[in-house]
């Protein structure tokens, strides 16, 4: 079996005579479309130029690499409009229309087609391509937060820098199965050449963007023992990091992208294929061992504690920074810094009469961390000092950088070995009465940026209450963390409902406010009263929302219903989905199977309410 080196196009095979050019660039032109992946990785793509004439999304063109000979700062391109232009060698928006020899794939290629133009079309690899559409996109993220999505065990890996003069920058993403389809998720890091994608939707710096991984397509020239990539399929890759090449296109970064990285990540079982390196530095592994995962706010926080360093919780406030801290620790002894003064945060020192000397005592705070660290000396325990941006008394901060730094407070006592740190408060432009902590104190920190988006929130609302202090709300009856109609409210609404303006003449909705209203939605019954909490306006959303008709379990589970009833508009359906979400697991099939003639979205967000990230009713 021969193998496989990936190479891209040169100026004579799309633009040279009948002898060199490929049969495809006179039937099919020299225009290339580019796919959602290359585009979210920074590939500049076209508003007016597509592959035809139809002019939809899909079929928008950008630019893609050819081989040049001789320049040293530029290298030529094909452009959006199909001509070939000149570019900075280290520019990243242009993309890759990779090319193979045929006859190195042709055994492993599958569903092969002669078009109506005779140009053969062939599958070999698969690599991500198209974004999925909004549904899916929240049924992905769904299973992604709630940690029950697969992994396939498979990366595919791109460039991270958006800059032309930084040099390469490996970013892994992380494959996941879903239903039989793979998928992986994009975070959005630079700014997008065009924000709207193939789906329609629009997406903005650090969205997170689910793609779908598909089989390439190449059309082969089989006079010229060629296979080209149907589409541009990659982006943000340099064609070459130095500005001096010569001409010889095996020692540019492009080449080495392509082994090294490329060729890897589209293999699968089917076409896996041995690789040829021709350089030494193609055989380089990854020689510290690292894991290159993306990673959540919460394994960050988890690392810096696990590893000594105080991390500091920014964000909003009521946007759960201490709710995170809890979680990790339950038990957790809390400082509110704002409400201390020099005894109760540093002890105090008093006079004994017996011996006329002046005794220490501890604060009551380090006397109950002692004793938990003491009685638990297997176990971190987290001393959390919360609103430290908002602290005056710079005596108090003294104190309290003192502590942070060197573990040690006023001097005389250290903490626990098995105690640690965790600091938290609000940004200045979000909180009139917060100060700018000192630069020393602000680079011994790990800073980890807390913004509780309607998926965050979601996410942690699906969590059992019995793994949440086990709370009970009523008659010492265990409830869901969070009321299922709330639930399915935030899920309808989203942002519009979880966070409205501040005005401090009415009482505003915000992530804590709901947790509140939970509580007393479980205790009282009575939705009404939520306008203490949440506004009157809001309030009377939310009744509006439960109001609404539903198709009963007792009508599911007797067939008491019609194939009309099922016309129902998307609110209707989450109340439905909220009024089911209570079956047993004797009748969880039958209601399960009515719930999705509602749609995707209404089954997702059903499950969601059912399961409640219990194992045993995921697995069920």
């Amino acid at each position: 079996m021969n193998n496989i080196i990936v190479d891209i196009l040169t100026y004579d095979q799309i633009f040279g005579d009948d002898t060199n050019q490929l049969e495809v660039f006179k039937q099919r032109g020299t225009k290339a479309r580019i796919t959602d992946c290359a585009i979210l990785l920074g590939g500049h793509v076209s508003r007016y130029n597509h592959v035809n004439n139809r002019g939809i999304l899909k079929d928008r063109t950008g630019i893609y690499w050819t081989k040049t000979d001789d320049n040293d700062n530029d290298a030529y391109a094909i452009n959006s409009a199909g001509h070939l232009h000149n570019f900075s060698i280290d520019t990243r928006s242009n993309g890759c229309r990779p090319v193979l020899i045929y006859s190195a794939i042709a055994s492993h290629c599958s569903n092969q087609i002669l078009a109506h133009d005779n140009i053969l079309e062939v599958e070999y690899g698969e690599y991500p391509q198209t974004v999925v559409d909004k549904n899916m996109q929240e049924i992905l993220e769904g299973e992604y937060y709630r940690k029950t999505i697969n992994k396939t065990g498979k990366t595919y890996t791109t460039d991270s820098e958006i800059d032309g003069t930084e040099p390469f920058k490996h970013k892994s993403h992380i494959e996941y199965e879903y239903q039989g389809k793979k998928y992986v998720r994009i975070k959005i890091t630079s700014s997008l050449y065009e924000t709207i994608l193939s789906n329609r939707e629009e997406y903005l710096n650090d969205d997170y963007v689910w793609v779908e991984v598909e089989p390439i397509k190449w059309l082969v020239d089989s006079k010229k023992d060629t296979a080209l990539a149907e589409n541009i399929l990659f982006a943000g890759v340099q064609f070459n990091q130095e500005s001096n090449y010569t001409g010889d296109f095996t020692k540019t970064n492009l080449y080495w992208f392509l082994n090294t990285h490329f060729i890897k990540d589209i293999q699968n079982e089917k076409t896996k294929t041995p690789i040829l390196r021709l350089k030494e530095e193609l055989n380089k592994k990854n020689l510290y061992n690292l894991n290159f995962d993306e990673v959540t706010e919460e394994e960050i926080i988890i690392g810096a504690i696990q590893s000594g360093i105080a991390p500091f919780l920014h964000g909003l406030p009521s946007d759960g920074k201490s709710a995170r801290v809890k979680e990790l620790d339950p038990d957790c002894e809390i400082i509110y810094m704002i409400t201390q003064n020099p005894d109760s945060f540093a002890g105090k020192s008093v006079y004994n009469q017996e011996t006329g000397e002046m005794i220490d005592v501890k604060p009551t705070w380090l006397k109950r961390l002692e004793e938990k660290c003491q009685n638990e000396k297997d176990k971190i325990h987290i001393l959390f000092l919360d609103e430290i941006t908002n602290v005056k008394s710079n005596y108090i901060l003294n104190l309290a950088y003192n502590l942070i730094l060197d573990r040690e407070l006023d001097g005389k006592w250290k903490l626990p070995e098995n105690a640690r740190i965790v600091v938290a408060g609000n940004e200045v432009e979000d909180s009139i009465s917060a100060i700018e902590i000192p630069q020393p104190l602000y680079n011994r920190l790990a800073h980890i940026y807390i913004h509780t988006t309607v998926e965050d929130w979601l996410n942690w609302a699906s969590t059992p209450i019995e793994e949440y202090g086990k709370i009970d709300y009523k008659e010492g009856k265990v409830e869901k963390k969070i009321h299922p109609a709330i639930y399915a409210f935030i899920n309808y609404r989203r942002e519009a409902a979880l966070r409205t303006k501040y005005t401090g003449k009415t009482p505003n909705a915000d992530p804590r406010k709901w947790e509140m209203a939970s509580k007393m939605l479980y205790t009282t019954g009575k939705p009404e009263m939520l306008r203490a909490l949440i506004g009157e306006a809001l309030t009377r959303e939310f009744i509006a929302f439960c109001s609404q008709r539903v198709i009963t379990l007792e009508d599911v589970l007797s067939g008491n219903y019609q194939e009309s009833d099922l016309n129902m508009n998307l609110s209707e359906k989450a109340v439905t989905a909220v009024a089911l979400s209570q079956v047993d697991e004797e009748h969880i099939e039958t209601v399960r199977e009515f719930v999705a003639k509602l749609g995707e979205e209404t089954l997702s967000l059903f499950d969601n309410l059912w399961t409640q990230g219990d194992n045993h009713r995921l697995k069920k």
